[in-house]
């Protein structure tokens, strides 16, 4: 059994990836900002924690109620996360830097809370959730991207810092998930971008949004890959899962960066 934290745990792979880490014996605590969603996590065994990431007393409270309760901590799951719609011209630095703020140094506070923690126990799972966006890009998500580019650089570093203490770091990069998380794109396209210089690119985006994918993975893929993870001695350092994951990150490795732009664009200009 793993003493496991796993945040943003009140709604879709947070959730999903609690739910399967309890089912698989493991002792977990659920960390979000909405407490009440998470009774499912309670009547699964697991506890749930009231956090906000972008309050750094919450993190430290989060981290020292799972140790002070438990006596070690093993496992940390970053996957506390937002998502921002609008041009780079027309963003509002403050909304950019609290992208930042939840998608990156929310994630490294909660690191470095609990690596002296890992190191003593010589042994450890870190795990960020990020996304194929920490690979590729797309227009009038830039923000959203750049952090996740950079909560991936970040993982590489730390990787190499902490294996010689027996702490493993993983990156999941999950593709298209069916999820709530999308759920504001069209009305933040629209407040942004909808009335200037990029509004046709804008409203082309929002209403595919509105349309739908009927295709996409369900969350519990990505919670798979996040146990097999944890449960690995020698885990892989990334897992692409999902819907195009692998699909895409293959096309933008591969393509040169103008052909994947026009790939990309040319249903929205």
């Amino acid at each position: 059994m793993k003493v496991c934290l796993v945040t943003g745990a009140s709604s879709g792979i947070g959730m999903a990836t609690a739910l399967g880490l309890l089912r698989a014996g493991h002792m977990v605590y659920g960390a979000a900002r909405r407490v009440h969603k998470m009774e499912a996590i309670r009547a699964a065994g697991g506890r749930a924690l009231q956090m906000d990431a972008r309050v750094h007393a919450d993190l430290d409270q989060a981290v020292d109620t799972v140790v002070a309760e438990q006596g070690r901590i093993d496992v940390l799951v970053n996957n506390a996360g937002t998502v921002l719609h609008g041009a780079i011209e027309d963003v509002p630095l403050s909304q950019a830097r609290d992208q930042f703020e939840v998608n990156l140094f929310a994630p490294a506070r909660l690191v470095q809370l609990v690596l002296p923690h890992m190191r003593a126990q010589r042994s450890g799972t870190i795990v960020n959730v990020s996304s194929i966006g920490g690979e590729i890009a797309l227009p009038l998500g830039s923000w959203y991207y750049a952090a996740k580019h950079a909560l991936e650089a970040f993982s590489d570093t730390l990787r190499m810092e902490v294996g010689p203490f027996g702490i493993n770091v993983v990156i999941i990069q999950p593709g298209i998930i069916k999820t709530e998380f999308e759920d504001q794109t069209a009305a933040q396209l629209r407040e942004f971008s909808g009335n200037g210089a990029y509004r046709h690119m804008a409203e082309a985006m929002a209403q595919s949004s509105e349309t739908g994918l009927s295709e996409g993975s369900d969350t519990d893929v990505v919670a798979q890959a996040i146990r097999q993870a944890i449960e690995s001695d020698r885990p892989e350092t990334r897992y692409a899962v999902g819907w195009m994951a692998d699909k895409l990150l293959e096309l933008n490795r591969t393509l040169p960066d103008r052909e994947f732009d026009e790939l990309v664009t040319r249903k929205i200009r």
